[in-house]
């Protein structure tokens, strides 16, 4: 069983396996976006979405365990921290666990082996990181996927049933879109911003605060630390963040450096143009047509990822599709309409033949303008003219 995530989605896979009670593993990857061959390597990481790859183990249709591509041990510790345990395998176990197809997996028997954990303890954390990595799943909406039959994945310590787990984590993906835009990834990093309002809280309540809101420790991490789902830590700070006592920020060496500062600019470079469409062809045409005329262009096909990077990136103007699995175009402009930067940015929006609703719904969110698909370059190009000259105009007149 294989195929495309926009033919089929996650839910349905997992419940296909459950109801067949297949054994075997799932394997689920991210698309890459593929650059031109005329791109040069560097170019290219700048407009390449960072590849991905989650792995699920089934045992007669029940879920054995869960492991986020290459993973190294890093998942694990950080539940450690939580249990106390700071002893590890000795350094040879660790070498050879380290060659092993699943290092994750055989690391928790390595240390139920050598009586470092008891069996409660490595199935709370086999629990954990199963939820965590369904949790990045089921809030995908793009990628490709294979199930191959085969063996059972051995010793089992536990299993877990499909439908229940997944019922109760499309619930939490539902919530968590709701902390948009403050909020937006798991692997963001929560930071002090303005410390002299926070004097005014509760001693306990601001040591928490600054104890955790370092700017090195994700919310990932963080909830791995407090042994909580990350939706309960999220919602806890979001009223600190929503504020302004904290800032959720990326990590200075995060993929957001791939998009900035890579190459020079063109000597005839006209501006920074952000394109938000789930379809790789569109992101290629705009990317193409902008360039040759001197214009930065960084495309994103998966929305999430655009917002989380965009806020650094500062366009000159944003184009961006309206209908998107993911987050459609019109959450995402009244979510950029709110934050004071975007407020006067120029967003046009990408419309279907028929979409006099759609030009409607736009206008009310604050989008600028709107293009219909399939345009063509001259079309692309007048619109964007029009608006990045209008934006320059505008703010040399504030």
């Amino acid at each position: 069983m294989q195929g495309n995530l926009n033919e089929i989605d996650i839910c349905s896979i997992l419940h296909l396996i459950e109801l067949g009670q297949r054994t075997g593993q799932l394997l689920v990857e991210t698309q890459s976006f593929q650059p031109s061959k005329k791109l040069e390597r560097d170019e290219a990481l700048r407009h390449r979405p960072q590849q991905q790859s989650w792995f699920v183990f089934f045992g007669n249709g029940q879920i054995i365990y869960c492991q986020a591509g290459e993973s190294c041990f890093s998942r694990i510790n950080d539940y450690l921290r939580h249990y106390r345990v700071e002893m590890q395998p000795n350094e040879k176990r660790l070498t050879s666990l380290a060659a092993m197809n699943m290092p994750e997996y055989g690391y928790i028997w390595a240390l139920l082996e050598q009586n470092i954990i008891n069996p409660k303890i490595a199935a709370n954390i086999i629990n954990s990181l199963v939820h965590e990595t369904l949790f990045d799943l089921l809030s995908l909406h793009q990628g490709h996927f294979i199930f191959r039959q085969g063996v059972a994945l051995a010793p089992q310590l536990k299993t877990l049933e499909v439908a229940p787990l997944v019922t109760k984590i499309i619930k939490q993906v539902q919530e968590w879109k709701q902390l948009y835009p403050y909020i937006q990834s798991p692997e963001e990093l929560p930071v002090l911003a303005d410390r002299v309002r926070l004097a005014s809280l509760p001693a306990a309540t601001l040591d928490k605060l600054q104890q955790w809101a370092d700017g090195k420790t994700s919310l990932r991490q963080l909830a791995r630390y407090l042994n909580r789902d990350i939706l309960t830590v999220a919602k806890a700070i979001y009223p600190y963040v929503q504020q302004g006592w904290l800032q959720i920020v990326y990590s200075v060496t995060s993929k957001a450096e791939n998009y900035i500062g890579t190459q020079d600019l063109p000597e005839n470079y006209r501006g920074r143009i952000v394109c938000i469409d789930d379809a790789i062809a569109i992101c290629k045409t705009v990317e193409s047509i902008l360039q040759t005329q001197g214009y930065e262009a960084i495309v994103f096909t998966n929305p999430l990822e655009a917002l989380g990077i965009i806020f650094q990136l500062k366009p000159d103007l944003i184009i961006c599709d309206i209908t998107m699995p993911e987050l459609a175009g019109y959450e995402i402009c009244a979510m950029l309409r709110q934050s004071t930067p975007f407020r006067i940015i120029p967003i046009i929006m990408l419309t279907g033949k028929d979409g006099f609703i759609d030009r409607v719904r736009a206008n009310m969110v604050g989008a600028t303008d709107y293009l219909t698909k399939p345009f063509t370059d001259t079309e692309l190009l007048m619109l964007v003219e029009k608006y990045i000259y209008t934006n320059s105009v505008d703010n040399n007149r504030a």
